[in-house]
């Protein structure tokens, strides 16, 4: 009995302690406002203590506000999807990426009859047939000059970007795109083919602006929830633009030698779509607040695309990054690729712009009448039957589009990659092996459809989302010009060099395609990080280990902006150095 009641004596001593203790400690010293983290929360010495760096446990509060401010992350509301938001993504995409893809698929349909233009235009002219040396290479300009005009609509882009803002910049594109309709479309009554080859050129300057100032203006106006489902518009309207290029290229429709100039005729109609819809949507939020600093517009206009009122939280997510980019002017492409805060950002933005061009995949459109031959189905039908490709990319797209914020973008480039890989390996031994057997042909077309739906369910759009989540809103403009020079240029390459890789290799020729996106697939398991629902200094902090090097801290700039208007908090790092000397915790 004398036992507990010592006991009991104890423990009310042992209580009365702790209160006296926490007593010292509220009157010594104010409670700080930041949680530690688990792993740092009891340190095991004094001195371990003192030597903590002040950034760690500022970074360390700054998160712990951020994710209970954020909430759970990679929840997806409806409220997301604002009516303006969906507005803006479809009009900028028709107006644009659908256009780069019409025009890559409508040439196919009237290549004879155009082959046939060029001869009759040359034999009135000079009272002989064209040469098939030179018709082959009229041909083959038509073609590979819209990869030329889309490598100069690239590096325009910063300068017509800077004066005229996103909008603005896709509003004027439309220009170049009506006045190419115009030409193309009446170069077969004027009888001159040169119009036809202008008209392509400025069609490729059109794309090269489009693949550029749409990813931009899409990745500025869209919250980071639904970024990547955003983004994936781009690719999902060049997917419709090859499939519509495919059905009016049909001889029941535009594809006959009477009305294939109308082929090109449309390429106007989309463009008049945006040209008069686009004025109704505000410019970029970002934009005019980093290059206008007009914060009453940012607000309007966020508060158009978000549709709600309060946009307080994405103002000041803005200003913030503001305040440390304010003395920063636009980076030229050659500062961005010294900089080495942004050097393996700038190595991965290259690789899966190459990757993007060079995985095989325009060289898949090579056999696919010869295979659908071999498999017995007749000339007639190939036309029709090539529809189910279009059919393909388009569906792989909107499938890309719905899991994207689910999956991620990291596993959606390596399982891409990774497929068309697998199929391409299929594919070699099919035509390999397609004269052994009656069944052997029909693998190949479904080898065909696996390596389109494959490329089209990640690889397609994902690379024109990384280069605008990767790059602060100084360095976007020239990392899109970084983007869209590999891209143009890998795109040219391929159509110069394939031919002869084709000729030399034979089938063998997509071991070369699977060696590149089996490359492609292991680069991005090792170098890039998951960028879903991550803000651009988030994405910069997983990249600086690998930079060596680290970005400025954001909380250093915020503070000196605010000790004008509020007291500035204790430092955390000095009031536990406080605790220590004090001796009280």
């Amino acid at each position: 009995m004398k036992c507990s009641e010592k006991d009991s004596a104890d423990s009310k001593e042992s209580d009365l302690a702790g209160k006296k203790l926490n007593c010292r400690i509220s009157c010594r010293a104010p409670a700080p406002s930041w949680t530690l983290p688990p792993a740092q929360r009891c340190p095991g010495t004094a001195r371990g203590r003192r030597s903590m760096d002040s950034r760690a446990w500022a970074r360390a509060g700054a998160a712990e506000r951020g994710r209970s401010r954020r909430g759970t992350p990679g929840r997806r509301t409806r409220k997301d999807w604002s009516c303006s938001l969906i507005v803006a993504s479809l009009v900028g995409a028709f107006g644009s990426s659908f256009l780069y893809g019409y025009n890559l698929s409508v040439v196919n349909a009237p290549a004879q009859y155009i082959k046939s233009f060029y001869n009759e235009s040359w034999e009135r002219r000079h009272g002989h047939p064209i040469d098939p040396d030179t018709l082959t290479l009229l041909w083959s300009v038509t073609v590979s000059i819209f990869a030329i005009g889309g490598l100069v609509g690239t590096l325009m882009v910063k300068l017509i970007g800077k004066v005229l803002g996103r909008k603005y910049t896709l509003l004027v594109n439309n220009g170049f795109a009506i006045s190419a309709a115009l030409l193309m479309a009446c170069s077969l009554q004027a009888g001159v083919f040169e119009m036809l080859i202008m008209g392509r050129f400025i069609m490729g300057v059109d794309g090269g602006i489009a693949l550029s100032a749409l990813p931009m203006y899409l990745n500025e106006i869209s919250p980071k929830e639904i970024r990547g489902s955003l983004g994936q518009v781009t690719a999902i309207f060049i997917c419709i633009g090859v499939f519509t290029g495919q059905v009016l290229g049909l001889p029941e429709l535009l594809g006959k030698e009477s009305t294939w100039p109308y082929l090109f005729g449309v390429i106007a109609v989309p463009a008049f779509v945006q040209l008069v819809s686009l004025p109704f949507l505000p410019e970029s939020p970002r934009y005019l607040l980093f290059e206008k600093h007009d914060q009453a517009g940012a607000e309007k206009a966020f508060q158009t695309f978000l549709g709600k009122e309060d946009v307080s939280r994405e103002v000041e997510e803005v200003l913030t990054e503001s305040r440390v980019q304010r003395n920063i002017q636009l980076v030229s492409v050659l500062e961005l690729l010294r900089s080495p805060l942004v050097r393996w950002q700038v190595f991965t933005v290259v690789a899966t712009m190459a990757c993007y061009q060079l995985c095989g995949l325009n060289a898949i459109w090579f056999y696919t009448n010869s295979i659908f031959g071999k498999a017995g189905i007749s000339p007639e039908k190939i036309p029709y039957i090539t529809l189910s490709t279009g059919g393909i990319e388009t569906l792989a797209a909107i499938f890309s589009g719905l899991v994207i914020e689910r999956l991620g973008r990291r596993p959606l480039l390596m399982g891409g990659f990774g497929l068309m890989a697998l199929f391409f390996g299929i594919l070699t031994i099919t035509l390999t092996l397609q004269d052994h057997a009656p069944w052997i042909p029909y693998l190949s077309i479904v080898s065909i459809l696996a390596i389109i739906a494959s490329f089209c369910s990640g690889p397609g759009g994902i690379p024109f989302i990384l280069t605008g989540e990767f790059f602060q809103q100084s360095q976007r403009p020239a990392a899109f010009i970084i983007a869209g020079t590999v891209n143009w240029l890998s795109n040219f390459a391929v159509g110069l060099l394939f031919p002869f890789i084709q000729k030399s290799l034979g089938t063998y020729c997509f071991l070369v395609f699977a060696a590149i996106c089996l490359t492609g697939a292991a680069y991005f398991y090792f170098v890039l990080p998951e960028t879903k629902n991550r803000t651009q200094a988030e994405i910069s902090q997983a990249f600086a280990k690998r930079n060596k090097a680290y970005p400025p801290e954001n909380t250093d700039s915020a503070a000196s902006d605010t000790k004008v208007t509020r007291r500035p908090e204790p430092d955390p790092a000095s009031t536990l150095d406080n605790y220590v000397k004090n001796g009280v915790v």
